[in-house]
Protein backbone atom coordinates (compact mmCIF):
# COMPACT_ATOMS: atom_id res chain seq x y z
CA UNK A 1 0.00 0.00 0.00
CA UNK A 2 3.05 2.20 1.07
CA UNK A 3 4.30 1.77 -2.64
CA UNK A 4 1.60 2.17 -4.46
CA UNK A 5 0.75 5.92 -2.30
CA UNK A 6 4.31 6.85 -3.01
CA UNK A 7 3.37 6.18 -6.78
CA UNK A 8 0.57 7.92 -6.94
CA UNK A 9 2.09 11.15 -4.94
CA UNK A 10 4.91 10.97 -8.27
CA UNK A 11 1.87 10.68 -10.77
CA UNK A 12 -0.10 14.18 -8.92
CA UNK A 13 3.20 15.91 -8.94
CA UNK A 14 3.44 16.00 -12.33
CA UNK A 15 -0.15 17.43 -12.80
CA UNK A 16 0.68 21.12 -11.94
CA UNK A 17 3.41 21.32 -14.22
CA UNK A 18 0.32 19.82 -17.24
CA UNK A 19 -2.51 22.12 -16.30
CA UNK A 20 -0.13 25.10 -15.67
CA UNK A 21 1.23 24.34 -19.53
CA UNK A 22 -2.45 24.86 -20.76
CA UNK A 23 -4.16 27.70 -18.75
CA UNK A 24 -0.30 29.75 -18.50
CA UNK A 25 -0.55 33.47 -21.55
CA UNK A 26 0.11 32.20 -24.98
CA UNK A 27 1.95 34.53 -26.12
CA UNK A 28 5.20 33.01 -26.05
CA UNK A 29 7.25 35.29 -24.62
CA UNK A 30 10.14 33.87 -22.68
CA UNK A 31 9.28 36.00 -19.35
CA UNK A 32 5.76 35.28 -19.13
CA UNK A 33 5.95 31.67 -19.72
CA UNK A 34 9.07 30.94 -17.40
CA UNK A 35 8.14 32.70 -14.52
CA UNK A 36 8.17 31.43 -10.83
CA UNK A 37 4.72 28.98 -11.06
CA UNK A 38 6.28 27.30 -14.29
CA UNK A 39 9.27 26.58 -12.68
CA UNK A 40 7.80 25.28 -9.14
CA UNK A 41 5.71 23.46 -11.16
CA UNK A 42 8.60 22.02 -13.15
CA UNK A 43 10.53 21.41 -10.21
CA UNK A 44 7.88 19.61 -8.31
CA UNK A 45 6.82 17.28 -11.17
CA UNK A 46 10.52 16.19 -11.40
CA UNK A 47 10.84 15.55 -7.63
CA UNK A 48 8.02 13.57 -7.66
CA UNK A 49 8.74 10.64 -10.04
CA UNK A 50 12.99 11.11 -8.13
CA UNK A 51 11.60 10.71 -5.07
CA UNK A 52 10.05 7.37 -5.62
CA UNK A 53 13.06 6.19 -7.93
CA UNK A 54 15.45 6.72 -5.21
CA UNK A 55 13.07 4.73 -2.61
CA UNK A 56 12.66 1.94 -4.52
CA UNK A 57 16.37 1.46 -5.87
CA UNK A 58 17.58 2.48 -2.02
CA UNK A 59 18.88 -1.31 -1.28
CA UNK A 60 18.32 -3.25 -4.75
CA UNK A 61 18.01 -2.10 -8.50
CA UNK A 62 15.03 -3.37 -9.95
CA UNK A 63 14.37 -4.08 -14.15
CA UNK A 64 10.73 -4.35 -14.15
CA UNK A 65 8.49 -2.59 -16.81
CA UNK A 66 6.93 0.01 -14.48
CA UNK A 67 10.04 1.09 -12.67
CA UNK A 68 11.34 1.55 -16.56
CA UNK A 69 8.99 3.65 -16.84
CA UNK A 70 9.25 5.45 -13.97
CA UNK A 71 13.30 5.82 -14.87
CA UNK A 72 12.12 7.10 -18.48
CA UNK A 73 10.04 9.89 -17.03
CA UNK A 74 12.40 11.01 -14.47
CA UNK A 75 15.23 11.14 -16.76
CA UNK A 76 12.95 12.73 -19.48
CA UNK A 77 11.81 15.31 -17.04
CA UNK A 78 15.77 16.03 -15.53
CA UNK A 79 16.89 16.64 -18.99
CA UNK A 80 13.82 19.12 -19.96
CA UNK A 81 15.10 20.81 -17.18
CA UNK A 82 18.44 21.26 -18.21
CA UNK A 83 17.24 22.14 -22.01
CA UNK A 84 14.63 24.56 -20.65
CA UNK A 85 17.65 26.41 -18.61
CA UNK A 86 20.05 26.19 -21.49
CA UNK A 87 17.23 27.08 -24.56
CA UNK A 88 14.57 29.62 -24.28
CA UNK A 89 12.31 28.08 -26.35
CA UNK A 90 12.60 24.66 -24.76
CA UNK A 91 9.80 25.24 -22.22
CA UNK A 92 7.20 25.55 -24.61
CA UNK A 93 7.31 21.96 -25.26
CA UNK A 94 5.93 21.36 -22.28
CA UNK A 95 2.00 20.95 -23.60
CA UNK A 96 2.79 17.94 -25.54
CA UNK A 97 5.98 16.62 -23.33
CA UNK A 98 4.25 15.97 -19.76
CA UNK A 99 0.84 14.92 -20.42
CA UNK A 100 2.86 12.62 -22.84
CA UNK A 101 4.76 11.43 -19.61
CA UNK A 102 1.78 11.50 -17.39
CA UNK A 103 0.55 8.95 -19.32
CA UNK A 104 3.79 6.50 -18.90
CA UNK A 105 3.09 7.33 -15.07
CA UNK A 106 -0.21 5.95 -15.34
CA UNK A 107 0.98 2.98 -16.47
CA UNK A 108 3.62 2.57 -14.19
CA UNK A 109 1.51 2.84 -11.80
CA UNK A 110 -1.04 -0.03 -12.43
CA UNK A 111 2.04 -2.12 -13.24
CA UNK A 112 4.11 -1.33 -10.92
CA UNK A 113 3.54 -4.90 -8.79
CA UNK A 114 4.16 -6.99 -11.85
CA UNK A 115 7.65 -9.06 -11.20
CA UNK A 116 10.62 -8.57 -12.68
CA UNK A 117 11.76 -11.41 -15.81
CA UNK A 118 15.26 -10.87 -15.66
CA UNK A 119 16.13 -9.23 -11.91
CA UNK A 120 19.42 -7.92 -11.00
CA UNK A 121 21.56 -8.19 -8.13
CA UNK A 122 22.56 -4.67 -6.46
CA UNK A 123 26.17 -5.50 -7.02
CA UNK A 124 26.64 -3.51 -10.34
CA UNK A 125 29.63 -3.06 -11.64
CA UNK A 126 31.21 0.22 -13.16
CA UNK A 127 30.72 -0.64 -17.12
CA UNK A 128 27.14 -1.38 -16.00
CA UNK A 129 25.94 1.73 -13.91
CA UNK A 130 27.79 3.87 -17.02
CA UNK A 131 26.14 1.94 -19.47
CA UNK A 132 22.43 2.60 -18.09
CA UNK A 133 23.00 6.45 -17.20
CA UNK A 134 24.02 6.67 -21.16
CA UNK A 135 20.97 4.57 -21.98
CA UNK A 136 18.74 6.61 -20.27
CA UNK A 137 20.22 10.10 -21.38
CA UNK A 138 20.07 8.67 -24.99
CA UNK A 139 16.17 8.26 -24.28
CA UNK A 140 15.30 11.10 -22.33
CA UNK A 141 17.24 13.18 -25.45
CA UNK A 142 15.32 11.40 -28.64
CA UNK A 143 11.97 11.36 -26.40
CA UNK A 144 12.33 15.57 -26.17
CA UNK A 145 13.54 15.47 -29.50
CA UNK A 146 10.61 13.17 -30.93
CA UNK A 147 8.07 15.65 -29.12
CA UNK A 148 9.82 18.93 -30.23
CA UNK A 149 9.54 17.37 -33.81
CA UNK A 150 5.52 16.44 -32.90
CA UNK A 151 5.57 20.08 -32.16
CA UNK A 152 6.77 20.95 -35.38
CA UNK A 153 4.16 19.19 -36.93
CA UNK A 154 1.63 20.36 -35.38
CA UNK A 155 2.60 23.23 -36.68
CA UNK A 156 2.98 23.06 -39.94
CA UNK A 157 -0.55 21.69 -40.21
CA UNK A 158 -1.90 24.77 -38.48
CA UNK A 159 -0.46 27.01 -41.24
CA UNK A 160 -1.08 24.69 -43.52
CA UNK A 161 -4.99 24.96 -42.20
CA UNK A 162 -4.55 28.83 -41.69
CA UNK A 163 -6.41 27.41 -38.24
CA UNK A 164 -4.28 28.15 -35.31
CA UNK A 165 -5.21 25.92 -32.11
CA UNK A 166 -4.68 26.75 -28.59
CA UNK A 167 -2.44 23.91 -28.53
CA UNK A 168 -0.29 25.19 -31.68
CA UNK A 169 -0.03 29.16 -29.73
CA UNK A 170 1.75 27.62 -26.96
CA UNK A 171 4.19 25.32 -29.29
CA UNK A 172 7.75 26.44 -30.43
CA UNK A 173 7.49 27.90 -34.37
CA UNK A 174 8.50 24.99 -37.18
CA UNK A 175 12.04 27.04 -37.43
CA UNK A 176 12.80 26.45 -33.59
CA UNK A 177 11.56 22.97 -33.02
CA UNK A 178 13.59 21.40 -35.88
CA UNK A 179 16.43 23.50 -34.51
CA UNK A 180 16.05 22.19 -31.22
CA UNK A 181 15.23 18.69 -32.11
CA UNK A 182 18.59 18.27 -34.58
CA UNK A 183 20.77 19.64 -31.71
CA UNK A 184 18.77 16.89 -29.38
CA UNK A 185 19.65 14.49 -31.74
CA UNK A 186 23.02 15.32 -32.44
CA UNK A 187 23.90 14.60 -28.84
CA UNK A 188 21.67 12.36 -28.42
CA UNK A 189 24.02 10.01 -31.51
CA UNK A 190 26.95 10.99 -29.18
CA UNK A 191 25.27 9.62 -26.17
CA UNK A 192 24.24 6.39 -27.97
CA UNK A 193 27.42 6.00 -29.19
CA UNK A 194 28.68 5.49 -25.55
CA UNK A 195 26.39 3.56 -24.69
CA UNK A 196 26.77 1.04 -27.51
CA UNK A 197 30.74 0.93 -26.61
CA UNK A 198 29.87 0.78 -23.34
CA UNK A 199 27.65 -2.13 -23.79
CA UNK A 200 29.94 -3.94 -26.43
CA UNK A 201 32.54 -3.55 -22.99
CA UNK A 202 29.81 -5.34 -20.71
CA UNK A 203 29.23 -7.92 -23.20
CA UNK A 204 33.35 -8.62 -23.77
CA UNK A 205 33.75 -8.41 -20.07
CA UNK A 206 30.77 -11.36 -19.70
CA UNK A 207 31.10 -13.58 -22.97
CA UNK A 208 34.18 -12.91 -24.60
CA UNK A 209 31.95 -11.07 -27.33
CA UNK A 210 31.57 -7.65 -28.95
CA UNK A 211 27.89 -8.03 -29.42
CA UNK A 212 24.73 -10.30 -28.46
CA UNK A 213 22.17 -9.81 -31.11
CA UNK A 214 19.10 -9.67 -28.79
CA UNK A 215 16.26 -7.28 -29.07
CA UNK A 216 17.65 -4.53 -27.36
CA UNK A 217 20.98 -3.80 -29.37
CA UNK A 218 19.19 -4.55 -32.76
CA UNK A 219 17.01 -1.63 -32.09
CA UNK A 220 19.62 0.48 -30.83
CA UNK A 221 22.09 -0.24 -33.34
CA UNK A 222 18.97 0.57 -35.80
CA UNK A 223 18.23 3.69 -34.15
CA UNK A 224 21.58 5.26 -34.44
CA UNK A 225 22.12 3.98 -38.35
CA UNK A 226 18.83 5.82 -38.50
CA UNK A 227 19.68 9.36 -36.76
CA UNK A 228 22.98 9.62 -38.60
CA UNK A 229 21.10 8.78 -42.25
CA UNK A 230 18.55 11.60 -40.83
CA UNK A 231 21.25 13.82 -39.45
CA UNK A 232 23.34 13.15 -42.98
CA UNK A 233 20.29 13.99 -45.40
CA UNK A 234 19.72 17.91 -43.38
CA UNK A 235 23.03 18.93 -43.34
CA UNK A 236 24.15 17.38 -46.92
CA UNK A 237 20.94 17.52 -48.66
CA UNK A 238 18.64 20.38 -47.04
CA UNK A 239 15.77 17.56 -46.14
CA UNK A 240 13.84 18.92 -43.89
CA UNK A 241 10.12 19.39 -42.77
CA UNK A 242 7.87 16.97 -42.42
CA UNK A 243 10.17 13.71 -43.99
CA UNK A 244 12.61 14.68 -41.34
CA UNK A 245 10.05 14.52 -39.10
CA UNK A 246 8.72 10.88 -39.49
CA UNK A 247 12.46 10.19 -38.66
CA UNK A 248 12.99 11.57 -35.54
CA UNK A 249 9.20 9.55 -34.09
CA UNK A 250 11.05 6.48 -36.07
CA UNK A 251 14.35 6.82 -34.00
CA UNK A 252 12.11 6.97 -31.04
CA UNK A 253 9.67 4.40 -31.87
CA UNK A 254 12.83 2.30 -32.23
CA UNK A 255 14.21 2.99 -29.33
CA UNK A 256 10.99 2.61 -27.77
CA UNK A 257 10.43 -0.69 -28.83
CA UNK A 258 14.09 -1.89 -27.82
CA UNK A 259 14.10 -0.53 -24.18
CA UNK A 260 10.19 -0.34 -23.27
CA UNK A 261 8.96 -2.75 -25.76
CA UNK A 262 11.23 -5.48 -24.84
CA UNK A 263 10.33 -4.86 -21.02
CA UNK A 264 6.74 -4.92 -21.86
CA UNK A 265 6.88 -8.24 -23.49
CA UNK A 266 8.91 -10.08 -20.86
CA UNK A 267 7.28 -8.73 -18.07
CA UNK A 268 3.55 -8.31 -19.12
CA UNK A 269 3.01 -10.80 -22.19
CA UNK A 270 5.32 -13.34 -21.14
CA UNK A 271 5.19 -14.51 -17.79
Amino acid sequence: MEDYLLSLSALISMLPAAIFSFTRNDSGRCEEGRNTIFWLTLAVAVIGPLVWIFSNLSETWQTGFSMALWITIAGSMTIFVVITVLNDKAWRLSPLLIPYLIILAIFAFFWQKLPEAHPLTNDLNSWIKVHIIFSITTYALVTIAAISALAAFVQERSLKLKRPTNLSRRLPSVAESEGLFLRLLIIGEIVLSFGLATGMAIQFQETGKLLNLDHKTIFSVITFSVILILLGAHFYSGVRGRKVTRFVLLAHLLLTLGYLGVKFVTDVLIK
